[in-house]
């Protein structure tokens, strides 16, 4: 499924078109399929995806923060909290 977030292959973050990896959101623990399985995942430049420490998966926790609760705000624009609670496990507002 197409993210949520955005419709443009292009850094979420940074809006660059260059060394882009897809980032699943939601992952761990089955959550990497449920973030495919309704969209919740963006683009990122590399060094925001799995930079040390830059990357969400090498360390950047408010980055990581940022993007649970910005796809949490536009899932909520169609659907009520308690269906993103039961698909994620928690609410991330």
């Amino acid at each position: 499924m197409q993210s949520i977030l955005q419709n443009k292959k292009e850094c979420y973050i940074t809006r660059s078109r260059v060394n882009l990896e897809e980032h699943h959101i939601f992952f761990g623990a089955g959550l990497r399929e449920v973030s495919e399985q309704h969209g919740f995942k963006c683009w990122l430049a590399k060094e925001l995806h799995t930079g040390i420490p830059s990357g969400i998966h090498g360390g950047n926790f408010p980055l990581d923060m940022k993007l649970k609760r910005e796809c949490q705000r536009v899932f909520e624009r169609t659907h009520t909290r308690d269906e993103f609670v039961e698909i994620v496990g928690r609410s991330y507002l």
